[in-house]
């Protein structure tokens, strides 16, 4: 959270706190499969997600700088690796010098609704010793590969939460 003083233009409450932490609690291909199949076909975790024993990912967060503060805004999301990217990701995972593998081509498996498709931008996964991985987008003229890259407002931040948070 960030402390800052705004009024949702929503429900006209005044806050004292800005959330700074998105997440999709899975990846998009996942949910795609119906309930009822997801026991047989998928194995998932807070950090990992394989679906049929042959698609693999993995959790990390795509971070925005917030300009002139210290804090940042982090998307909490799913991207798809490789079957030997995977394998020498939970080969290091818990090693304290994790951060020295990779990075690791990826996809981004989560759609971001607030951006023009997301899904299936090009990544690069870097492992963080005691992090979740950092997703960083490939440099191109998307809206949220622009937004990391340069990083947004904290009006941006504001316009965010007034379309993220629950109606109040």
């Amino acid at each position: 959270m960030l402390r800052y003083q705004w009024t949702c233009k929503c429900c006209g409450r005044q806050h004292d706190e800005l959330p700074l932490d998105w997440s999709a609690n899975a990846p998009d291909h996942y949910l795609a499969i119906p309930e009822a199949e997801r026991p047989a076909r998928t194995q998932i975790s807070k950090d990992f997600c394989t679906i049929d024993g042959k698609a693999y990912y993995l959790r990390g967060a795509i971070e925005i700088p917030i300009i002139g503060q210290a804090d940042t805004l982090a998307w909490g999301v799913w991207a798809s690796v490789s079957a030997t990217s995977a394998k020498t990701i939970w080969e290091v995972w818990d090693a304290p010098d994790c951060a020295t593998a990779g990075p690791f081509f990826g996809w981004l498996s989560s759609n971001l609704k607030l951006y023009p498709d997301s899904f299936n931008l090009k990544t690069h996964v870097h492992l963080r010793t005691k992090l979740i991985p950092l997703i960083e987008l490939e440099p191109t003229d998307h809206p949220l590969a622009v937004e990391q890259r340069n990083g947004i407002t904290v009006d941006r931040v504001v316009e965010i939460a007034e379309l993220l948070l629950p109606r109040h």
